[in-house]
């Protein structure tokens, strides 16, 4: 069992204030498989007060952004050695197969380390700008300190999106991990210690609810980057509010798969596994709602029954598995909740149902329902499982507008033969993300939401730029 005693507060492993501890539970086998101190508002207070002082009177903001971007350049080299390492914790603590835990879950962070990395070194911090009597200079300095607040489906992946951009953008950072998944922060943690970063720039605290919104009110933090629920998300954006804080909020999805009746669906479902089922499902930017024309309703339907019976339920840990267990019996119980809603609602299920597939573990059965409209729950409401819907339309003017027809705006995908009228699909629906053909989050390019799916963006050189504050300064002459 990995167990940790201790947390990291300024750059160094610490007792917690408290008592408690988080177990972590194996969703495969529902056996404990780690132990770790449950944070409290008392170490979160340490952990702003660690941050504070080494973004106030520590090397780090001072640094140039070349010189942080080195010392974020070797924190990836450490990195890229313990990524398999890293990618079979995941696996361990959260039920993510282990293909995608080594295709995703490890290496995406990698290569965020390794793009800020590059970005940094030649970023520009300065530049000039002609003003009404004399030259302006522009120049962007570091936030401050900020709050990341992680959840349990991509623990890594939403921690470097926040961590690695806030580092070279000078910033110093309070980390609180998702009580389900902590033990990955531990091995980071190392790391970050290996790398040389400045005491007191990195503090990873696991914790609850309670801690967390400590966390996010706490009048020493300077901006909060959260990714989770966008009921939390409203919460958290109302303190931030209250306070005149800066923040970064990526939330929910419902994100839509237009089908064209030019779409060769052999070729399609291969990718739309990807799309629809990473995780587990269990994905804000998984295209659970799938259109199709009624001229090809039931061909779209076998093809996505055919799919999803493709993909083998099982232990995560096998290569051979394609959809692994849901993070924790509450999960599971919810998306069971949704399932029955959409028999009662009309759906029919075409594949999948109540039954589970298997006796131990937090599984559900992979879930495609047909008759479906966009009005019904599980059209509308994010189930974060593998349940999809495959919902009819008459022409690709209503694709747009049922697509459209959404609380959500994070992610979606259209699915021609024809790339330019893909292309003017993927113009008309309001979403951050948008493939033609495939589904991709691209580091290089901004990621976030339209309407209830956030505020802000990251990744790209926009989410450096939510790390930094612009200051104008203009002179005589």
């Amino acid at each position: 069992m990995r167990q940790h005693d201790t947390l990291f507060i300024g750059g160094d492993w610490v007792a917690p204030a408290g008592t408690g501890t988080i177990d972590v539970i194996s969703p495969h086998t529902e056996e404990v498989v780690g132990r770790v101190p449950e944070g409290t508002p008392a170490d979160m207070d340490r952990a702003v007060a660690a941050a504070r002082r080494a973004f106030d009177h520590g090397p780090w903001p001072r640094m140039t952004m070349a010189e942080r971007a080195a010392v974020v350049g070797r924190l990836a080299e450490i990195y890229a050695a313990r990524q398999g390492e890293m990618a079979e914790i995941i696996t361990e603590e959260m039920g993510s197969p282990i293909t995608f835990s080594q295709m995703a879950q490890a290496p995406q962070p990698l290569g965020m380390l390794q793009y800020y990395a590059e970005l940094g070194a030649t970023f520009p911090v300065e530049e000039e700008r002609p003003g009404t009597f004399g030259p302006v200079t522009v120049r962007r300095e570091p936030v401050g300190v900020v709050a990341a607040i992680v959840p349990w489906n991509v623990p890594q992946f939403v921690i470097m999106i926040k961590l690695a951009p806030a580092l070279v953008a000078g910033c110093t950072i309070v980390v609180k991990p998702a009580p389900e998944t902590p033990l990955d922060s531990y091995l980071l943690a190392e790391m970050v210690k290996e790398a040389g970063i400045p005491d007191g720039v990195v503090n990873i605290v696991a914790a609850g609810r309670e801690a967390g919104e400590h966390l996010v009110s706490h009048p020493g933090v300077d901006k909060v980057a959260f990714t989770g629920s966008t009921a939390a998300g409203r919460r958290i954006g109302s303190i931030c509010g209250e306070q005149l804080k800066r923040c970064t909020l990526e939330l929910g999805g419902k994100s839509a798969a237009i089908i064209l009746d030019d779409c060769d669906l052999s070729s399609a479902m291969g990718f739309l596994s990807i799309a629809s089922l990473m995780n587990n499902g269990q994905a804000c930017v998984a295209q659970t709602r799938i259109l199709a024309s009624r001229n090809r309703y039931d061909e779209v339907v076998d093809a996505v029954a055919a799919m999803v019976r493709s993909m083998p339920v099982g232990d995560p840990a096998d290569p051979a598995t394609g959809i692994g267990p849901l993070v924790a019996q509450r999960q599971q119980a919810r998306v069971e909740d949704y399932i029955r809603i959409g028999i009662d609602e009309g759906a029919k299920p075409v594949v999948g149902g109540l039954e589970r597939p298997l006796d131990r573990g937090w599984y559900v059965a992979p879930t495609v329902f047909a008759g479906a409209t966009n009005e019904m729950r599980i059209a509308r409401e994010e189930i974060f499982g593998p349940v999809l819907t495959v919902i009819p339309y008459e022409d690709e003017a209503d694709a747009v507008r049922i697509a459209n027809d959404s609380d959500y705006g994070l992610a979606g995908t259209v699915w021609t033969a024809d790339t330019e009228r893909g292309m003017e699909v993927a113009r008309q629906v309001r979403t951050g993300t948008y493939g033609v053909n495939l589904f991709m989050i691209e580091t290089s390019s901004p990621f976030g939401g339209f309407k209830s799916s956030g505020l802000g963006r990251e990744l790209g050189p926009e989410g450096l730029a939510a790390y930094l504050e612009y200051k104008s300064i203009a002179r005589l002459g």
